[in-house]
């Protein structure tokens, strides 16, 4: 173990080399228990963030992620669990999870505060702009085909102020649940599931939603699979959120590994009387503990909302039109508040192109999209928005500033749905959007039809624009409040995977 450490820390060793002798004395040091152990992942999460950022390109990063173990962070935790320590927990996942996204992001800080010193601060702002868009670009020749956190920092920086956090931990060790409070320290109990259970589920969920869609399926698979998401994974949580959260208060999921691809949020009993997470608390995702700091960081709003409403109904390639589109854009008109509260604009049909919507994105800061959206597993940033021309992909977002957005309605198929080879970096079109710097964003975890879409739509603006100022932090419980008053409404009849296909991520 010596020897392997020492290797590990050769630094003329190069990178790679470093990085293969680390996950070496990983597995040597957790077959023995060896009291390196916990070392030997962090210097290994240390190499591979390293090694990563030498790469050329977003999607290079994301294949060369599918050659080294997808649970390196998640088993990492779980060796600062067993050795009691629930702060390094959380400390190993934040750095050896969506590494990617971090990597696009640490040139994205905040510049806003350099205008107050001058001339010369407006000017220094404008040249690390111009050179982190340059670095943000592939290179020419290009064809698609941390250092050490330090702890006393981080143990501040974490901390929610809104409501508890839920990391959920899945590794083939063991599985566990850590709540992160805003003051009581951080606790940990072990999930009454393991690594093979929740790989059942998580096909098992896909399968019902899969072969029991339609109004007249009566769902019985998707039932089973929800009352097991419940038993063995949310009660449990929820039993422990008792002291913590209020009933009725938010509470953010940060979902690792295998469940990144569970709807925790519509876990329940349903029976009778039965118990439900909905019934007790309103439900937020966050791909990491970073992107929900970032997005909770106050910022000026302005007295004039901007909003653009962008829909394509006949994309590149298409051998039919969206008849739905047109419609949901106007229900959404109709739906804000007018002028001078709202500053409403609308690209559509011929003008919905892909140079126009990353314009309208990029001009107004808040957004609802309304079209075609494509998933690809093996090549998650060519996940894509359909356009008139050209698909608005994930990595066209990716290469966007949107520090200054606070809201994106997706009113397309599985737009918060990641990719099974690297579930912990989290890509896809709504995380994209998140880490891009939009606050709150709302997406779809498979698909969705336009009858949803026309029911949803009119009950979550409704909620989100009933009373008072426009404000994103709304969101959430606009969500949940169209949900509820959907199921609830005798008048549609909507099946079970369609009231809970939509998702909320953010603040």
């Amino acid at each position: 173990m010596y020897h392997f450490k020492a290797a590990a820390n050769i630094v003329p060793g190069g990178l790679l080399s470093r990085l293969r002798t680390s996950l070496r004395w990983v597995d040597e040091a957790s077959q023995h228990s060896h009291p390196t152990e916990l070392a030997a992942y962090a210097t290994s999460m240390q190499l591979l963030d390293a090694y990563m950022s030498t790469t050329s390109s977003v999607s290079s990063r994301h294949n060369i992620m599918k050659e080294f173990p997808s649970t390196l962070a998640v088993d990492a935790a779980c060796c600062a669990l067993r050795s009691g320590d629930v702060c390094r927990a959380i400390e190993l996942l934040e750095q050896g999870r969506t590494i990617i996204w971090t990597q696009m992001t640490r040139l994205r800080t905040p510049l806003d505060g350099l205008q107050t010193h001058g001339d010369h601060g407006v000017v220094l702002m404008k040249r690390f702009r111009d050179l982190s868009s340059l670095l943000d670009k592939p290179p020419a020749n290009y064809s698609e085909g941390n250092s050490r956190v330090d702890r006393e920092a981080e143990e501040t920086r974490y901390r929610p102020r809104d409501g508890p956090v839920i990391v959920l931990i899945a590794s083939e060790a063991s599985c566990h649940a850590i709540i992160i409070p805003h003051k009581q320290p951080p606790t940990s109990i072990q999930l009454p599931t393991d690594w093979q259970k929740l790989v059942k589920l998580v096909l098992a969920v896909r399968e019902a939603v899969e072969k029991e869609a339609g109004p007249k399926g009566n769902q019985t698979a998707l039932i089973k699979a929800l009352r097991e998401l419940w038993n063995d994974v949310v009660g449990p949580v929820v039993e422990s959120l008792g002291g913590i959260a209020r009933p009725g208060s938010r509470i953010w999921w940060c979902p690792t590994s295998l469940f990144n691809f569970l709807p925790l949020h519509a876990a329940g009993e349903y029976r009778a009387k039965g118990k439900s997470l909905s019934q007790q608390y309103i439900s937020s995702y966050t791909p990491s503990l970073t992107a929900l700091i970032k997005a909770r960081r106050s910022h000026e709003r302005s007295l004039e909302v901007p909003f653009v409403a962008i829909g394509q109904d006949f994309p590149a390639g298409a051998s039919f039109t969206l008849d739905a589109v047109e419609p949901e854009l106007e229900l959404v008109r109709g739906l804000l508040p007018p002028p001078p509260t709202v500053s409403f604009f609308k690209v559509t049909s011929v003008d919905a192109t892909r140079l126009r919507a990353l314009c309208a994105l990029r001009d107004n800061t808040w957004l609802h999209l309304a079209c075609h959206g494509t998933q690809k597993v093996d090549e998650p940033f060519k996940s894509a928005f359909l356009m008139r021309d050209q698909p608005l992909s994930l990595l066209d977002i990716t290469q966007m500033d949107l520090s200054r957005h606070e809201f994106a309605f997706l009113s397309a198929c599985e737009t918060a749905v990641g990719n099974f080879h690297t579930p912990d970096e989290v890509i896809h079109l709504a995380a994209g959007l998140q880490f891009a710097g939009v606050n709150s964003v709302v997406g779809t975890m498979w698909k969705v039809t336009d009858s949803t879409v026309q029911h949803l739509v009119k009950a979550f603006y409704k909620n989100l624009c009933g009373d008072g100022p426009m404000n994103s932090k709304r969101a959430a419980w606009a969500l949940h409040r169209a949900v509820q008053s959907l199921a609830s409404d005798e008048n549609i009849t909507m099946p079970l995977d369609q009231r809970i296909v939509f998702v909320h991520i953010g603040i």
